[in-house]
């Protein structure tokens, strides 16, 4: 598979990991828009949420409930955004579901 995020996964390419378990990676995003900007990364390859079965919501709910539990280690105490991006309209990079984590700033009301 020529997944960019596959390879990170992997070990194939090195990318520090700011959290990892059995079903996620955390990396930080390599064109920050916020003052804390992360990836979410499920292990598991699936494009975006049109893709998701099941088993992957499932999945993706555990994501975002470690994140909840994470957010103040990774520095978004004040709050924090989240964003999955789905399709090139959405300007979507990768084609593997991953999540923006994006805090430690006031953010701005035009994305929301």
């Amino acid at each position: 598979m020529d997944c960019i995020f596959c390879k990170i996964i992997s070990g194939e390419i090195p990318s520090p990991r700011v959290y990892e378990d059995e079903d996620m990676i955390i990396i930080r995003d390599i064109a920050p828009q916020a003052k804390y900007h992360y990836l979410a990364i499920p292990k598991k390859h699936f494009a975006d949420v049109t893709e998701m079965t099941i088993e992957d919501a499932s999945l993706v709910g555990r994501m975002l409930k470690k994140i909840g539990e994470l957010s103040d280690s990774l520095g978004l105490n004040g709050g924090f955004r989240l964003v999955s991006n789905k399709g090139a309209d959405a300007m979507q990079s990768v084609p593997h579901l991953h999540i923006h984590i994006l805090g430690g700033e006031k953010m701005s009301d035009k994305m929301c």
